[in-house]
Order: C-alpha cells, then sequence, then structure tokens
C-alpha cells in the first residue's frame, strides 16, 4: 500500500516539473529560432509540425502538452546550438553556420537538411557538430 502511495505522490510531482521543463525548452527554441531568422513554416517543420493554431500558442507562451517528439527535437536543436557555442567564439558563426552550404552535406545547409522533417535530420546534424568538437571529421 504504501509503495502504491509513493509511485501516485512522484507521478503528480512530475507534471509540474514535466511542464517548466517544456516551457522552458519551448522559450530557448524560439529564441534560437530569431537568431538562426527561420520563418514560421521552417520553425514549425524543426518542430515536427504541430498545428498552426498550436505552434502559435506555443510562441506566446500557452505550453499545453507537447510531445515526447517535439521535446526530443528541441533536445536536438539546443544540443546543436551549444555544440556551435563551444567550436565558435563569434556569433556570426554560432548563428550563421547552420545557414551556409557545407560540403559535408553535400552542398546543403545544414538548416536544409534538418528541413528534410524527420527527428534522424536534427540527430544528424547533432552528431556531426558533436564529431567536430570531438575532432573525429
Amino acid at each position: 500500500m504504501a509503495f502504491n502511495a509513493d509511485i501516485k505522490r512522484r507521478e503528480v510531482a512530475n507534471p509540474l516539473a514535466s511542464r517548466d521543463h517544456m516551457a522552458a525548452g519551448l522559450k530557448a527554441f524560439f529564441a534560437l529560432a530569431e537568431h538562426w531568422r527561420l520563418n514560421a513554416e521552417q520553425a514549425r517543420t524543426l518542430l515536427g509540425q504541430p498545428s498552426e493554431r498550436t505552434f502559435y500558442n506555443w510562441k506566446g507562451g500557452k505550453v499545453g502538452n507537447p510531445s515526447h517528439d517535439t521535446m526530443s527535437r528541441i533536445g536536438y536543436l539546443l544540443g546543436i546550438h551549444r555544440a556551435l557555442r563551444t567550436l565558435f567564439s563569434n556569433p556570426e558563426n554560432v548563428y550563421g553556420w547552420i545557414s551556409r552550404e557545407n560540403d559535408d552535406f553535400n552542398g546543403q545547409s545544414p538548416l536544409q537538411r534538418m528541413l528534410g522533417g524527420d527527428v534522424t535530420d536534427l540527430a544528424y546534424v547533432r552528431q556531426y557538430l558533436d564529431a567536430l568538437r570531438g575532432g573525429w571529421v
């Protein structure tokens, strides 16, 4: 009996922490989208194509309940940003690299690759940058 009560207490506590986590992630994403100069359609694609209404609710601070997929995507995007901040010291490269054509992306920009829409496209760019940071590329 005590074990079940303990699980229920944790289930009640987690949604509040998760909502705060989701709100912070979405806020960081929209700030990053501004720096990357993404239009609304590009931002929606990177988030996994939420409806326009949901997208604009999130942008306005109404968190709702983003899916695990959306939060995973935000995690990849923030990881990409973190890697760029580690690799480059100037804002022009930190925020501009994502839009520059790159031979390692078959002449596309990393943003074009990510706009393929699949979460694996985001993972690919993240892994590429992690490899650069580690000297593997």
